[in-house]
């Protein structure tokens, strides 16, 4: 097993701030893991999942309690079964992914909360995490340049146009999302509207404050077309739609199971100033 304060750092070819790979669906706890390395060296790694496909998995596990570790009384108090399996399924995901990548047992990881609900990995510095569920879907997202965040919703989501064009977007994005709908029409509209919510939200769950930082005060990379597109160019954007500072953010979006979005924020830090997540109990 490595020690987890002390991983090396990431190859020298990874702190190019490289593009965010697309995530891999790991079906189960037993992988497929071969694709997670050399990401999780490169540009950091984000899995998905059914909760369905892990249930097996929660229900059969011995190690369950362990497993969850602080999580268990939440999960034993959850009256809902599809919502108890669901928040299982998500940590188990998580672990499995990152014991994968650190060349360890799960049941050796140990999930912690911030102040808000930001999970972190207690003890292992220099590797950030994300959670988010939709639906059917559960995702992890792990970085070892910084912070990271996932979000996930379905395509089907059903959006409030007017509301998000006004409360969502900068002056920069309604301008680009109304010139959209003179050519697409509605459905181009609400596709868009769709990418750069999902992005801006796992943005703001990176930075731990998610919808309390109001989305009209920045802009994201966003496509107008495309099923599943890598960002990475422009970095975080002002509400005029320059660059926000020195790009230090890489955005992605991508289809999932062929009917969900995620979205990820990752932040280009120096690997040289990992995250060192405090020991304490919050």
């Amino acid at each position: 097993m490595r020690p987890f304060a002390d991983l090396p750092p990431p190859r020298p070819e990874a702190t190019g701030m490289p593009r965010l790979a697309p995530p891999v669906h790991v079906g189960g706890p037993d992988g497929p893991w071969n694709q997670l390395h050399r990401r999780w060296e490169e540009s950091g790694v984000v899995v998905l999942a059914t909760w369905g496909e892990w249930l097996p998995a929660v229900v059969t596990d011995p190690r369950l309690r362990g497993l969850l570790g602080d999580d268990w009384p939440r999960y034993r108090r959850t009256a809902d079964a599809t919502v108890r399996h669901r928040f299982a399924a998500a940590r188990f995901l998580l672990k499995h992914a990152a014991a994968a990548a650190l060349e360890t047992d799960p049941a050796e990881l140990d999930l912690a909360y911030r102040p808000g609900g930001r999970p972190y990995l207690r003890g292992v510095r220099g590797v950030d995490v994300s959670l988010a569920h939709t639906g059917e879907l559960v995702v992890a997202g792990l970085s070892r340049t910084g912070r990271i965040g996932v979000d996930a919703e379905p395509l089907t989501r059903s959006l409030s146009v007017d509301v998000l064009l006004a409360r969502a977007c900068t002056p920069d994005e309604r301008a680009a999302i109304e010139t959209l709908g003179g050519i697409g029409g509605a459905a181009g509209v609400t596709a868009a509207l769709l990418r750069l919510w999902t992005l801006k939200e796992a943005y703001t769950k990176a930075l731990g404050c998610g919808l309390r930082l109001p989305f009209a005060r920045f802009g994201v990379p966003w496509a107008v077309e495309g099923e599943a597109t890598a960002y990475g160019d422009e970095g975080l954007l002002s509400p005029g739609g320059g660059p926000a500072g020195p790009r230090a953010w890489t955005f992605g979006a991508h289809r999932a199971l062929g009917r969900y979005l995620v979205g990820v924020a990752r932040h280009d830090g120096a690997p040289a100033a990992p995250l060192r997540p405090s020991s304490d109990r919050p």
